[in-house]
C-alpha cells in the first residue's frame, strides 16, 4: 500500500512542484531565485553536512550513498518557515511553507539506485520603492526531477551518479506609477526552463581503530547550460479598488531565447565517529557563480562571485538498541553553517549563516524514523540600503524503510 500511496504523491509533486513558493525574501528577486537546500531532514539538522552515507537513509546531496544501502527507503520532507525582515528604518514579517523532497532509495547487491523529486531554487517577493510609485512581484522557481544510482566498489569506497532533469518558470513584474497620471505601466517577463544535469560523488569509509571509523567525501557536478523560452510585454493597466489590475491595452515584446549556464559545483568533507554511536564531521562547498550573468533584470548594483560554504556538525545516539528506553534510541542532531553566497549588492556581500539541531524518532519495525529539525538563520544586514533577513525554519521529514526482495524458503 504505501507504494501505491508514494507513486501517487510523486506525480502530484511533480505536477504542483513547479508552482510553489518556498521563500519570501527579497533577494530571490536576482537570477533563477535563492537556492534551496538539496538535501533530507537529517542533513539539515547537522548544518547540512553531505558526509553521511548509511544503510536506512539516503543521501541527497551525494549519490555514492545509495550504493549504501540495505533497505529500500521512501523519504519524504516539508519545511515551514517563520521570517523577519527589518531594515534601517522599517521591519515586516511572515511565513510560507512547502514541499522539500520526495525519495525512494532501492539497493540491489553492491548497487542502490535512487529516483524522486526536489526544488533547486526559490522566487517569492513583493517590493516597493521608498516613493511608492514602483511595485514588484516575482514567483516561481527551478525543480528538478532525478534518477540516480550508487556502486560499492569495495568495503571502504562507493561512486555514485545523479542524471537530473531540471524544469520551471519564473515570473517577474514590475509596476510603475506617476502621481497625476490616470493609468499605470506593467512590465511583465515569464521564463520557462529546461535542461539535463548530471551530479557525481564518492564516499571512503574506514576503521582506524577497534571503534572509530573514518569518512571522506566528495561530491559535484559540472557546469550546464538551461534553456529558456522567455515571453515579455508592455501594458497600460488599472488598479481597481480590489488592488487587481485591469489591462487596458497590451504589447508584446520579442525577446531572446538566451540559454543561462548553471554553476558548477564542488563539496569535499571528513569526519569521524563509532557506528551507530556518534559522528562529527567539516565540510567545505563551492559554487562558481562568478561567471554567472543575470539575463532577467540588470542592475547595475549588483555583482557576482565565487560561493563558499562551511559546515560543521553531527550526531549522538545513546544506546540504538535499547529495549527499555525509547528516549536511548533517539538521535540527537546539531550543526552550524557560514555561507560565502557570492552575491553583492551595492558593493556589500550578502553572507548567510546557520545554527541547527534535529531529533531522529524510531517508529515501526525496520529503523524507519520520524525527523525532526529546527535552525535559525541570518542573511544580509541592514547597512547600505540592504535587508537583513532572521528566519526559523522547522522541517519534517519521514524515513520508512521496507524489505523488497525476500529470499523464499522451502520445506
Amino acid at each position: 500500500m504505501i507504494k501505491k500511496i508514494l507513486v501517487v504523491i510523486l506525480v502530484h509533486v511533480t505536477v504542483i512542484s513547479s508552482a510553489q513558493e518556498g521563500t519570501s525574501s527579497p533577494y530571490s528577486f536576482y537570477g533563477l531565485g535563492l537556492p534551496k537546500f538539496k538535501g533530507t531532514a537529517e542533513n539539515r539538522s547537522m548544518g547540512g553536512l553531505s558526509i553521511i552515507g548509511d544503510s536506512i537513509h539516503v543521501n541527497l546531496q551525494n549519490p555514492a550513498a545509495y550504493g549504501r544501502l540495505a533497505l529500500t527507503t521512501y523519504g519524504i520532507g516539508a519545511s515551514y518557515n517563520n521570517f523577519n525582515f527589518s531594515n534601517q528604518t522599517e521591519s515586516s514579517s511572515g511565513e510560507n511553507a512547502s514541499l522539500d523532497y520526495l525519495v525512494v532509495g532501492i539497493p540491489a547487491g553492491r548497487f542502490g539506485f535512487g529516483f524522486g523529486v526536489m526544488p533547486t531554487t526559490s522566487v517569492g517577493y513583493e517590493l516597493e520603492s521608498s516613493n511608492g510609485e514602483s511595485r514588484f512581484t516575482g514567483e516561481g522557481g527551478l525543480n528538478k526531477v532525478f534518477v540516480s544510482t550508487g556502486f560499492k566498489v569495495n568495503k571502504n569506497i562507493s561512486v555514485g551518479l545523479d542524471l537530473n532533469y531540471n524544469f520551471g518558470n519564473i515570473e517577474n513584474k514590475a509596476i510603475l506609477s506617476r502621481s497625476g497620471v490616470q493609468f499605470d505601466t506593467r512590465e511583465q517577463n515569464k521564463i520557462n526552463l529546461s535542461a539535463f544535469t548530471m551530479s557525481f560523488g564518492m564516499m571512503y569509509n574506514a576503521m582506524i581503530t577497534e571503534k572509530l571509523e573514518l569518512s571522506l567525501s566528495a561530491s559535484g557536478a559540472p557546469s550546464f547550460s538551461i534553456g529558456t523560452e522567455r515571453e515579455r510585454d508592455l501594458a497600460t493597466v488599472l488598479i481597481n479598488s480590489a488592488n487587481r489590475e485591469v489591462v487596458i491595452q497590451s504589447q508584446g515584446i520579442e525577446d531572446i531565447d538566451e540559454d543561462i549556464d548553471l554553476p558548477a559545483e564542488l563539496r569535499v568533507g571528513g569526519g569521524i565517529g563509532e557506528k551507530r554511536k556518534w559522528f562529527v564531521g567539516a565540510e567545505y562547498g563551492y559554487r562558481g557563480t562568478e561567471d554567472f550573468e543575470d539575463t532577467f533584470l540588470t542592475q547595475r548594483n549588483v555583482e557576482y562571485k565565487n560561493a563558499s560554504i562551511y559546515k560543521v556538525g553531527g550526531y549522538y545516539i545513546p544506546k540504538y538498541n535499547s529495549l527499555t528506553s525509547y528516549l536511548s534510541r533517539v538521535v540527537y542532531r546539531a550543526g552550524f553553517r557560514y555561507e560565502e553566497t557570492g552575491f553583492n549588492i551595492n558593493g556589500e556581500s550578502i553572507d548567510e549563516f546557520g545554527i541547527s539541531f534535529g531529533l531522529g524518532l524510531p517508529v515501526g519495525r525496520l529503523f524507519s524514523n520520524v525527523n525532526l529539525g529546527f535552525e535559525y538563520g541570518q542573511r544580509g544586514k541592514t547597512d547600505f540600503g540592504l535587508v537583513k533577513e532572521e528566519y526559523f525554519n522547522f522541517s519534517l521529514g519521514l524515513s520508512l524503510n521496507d524489505k523488497w526482495f525476500r529470499k523464499i524458503k522451502y520445506n
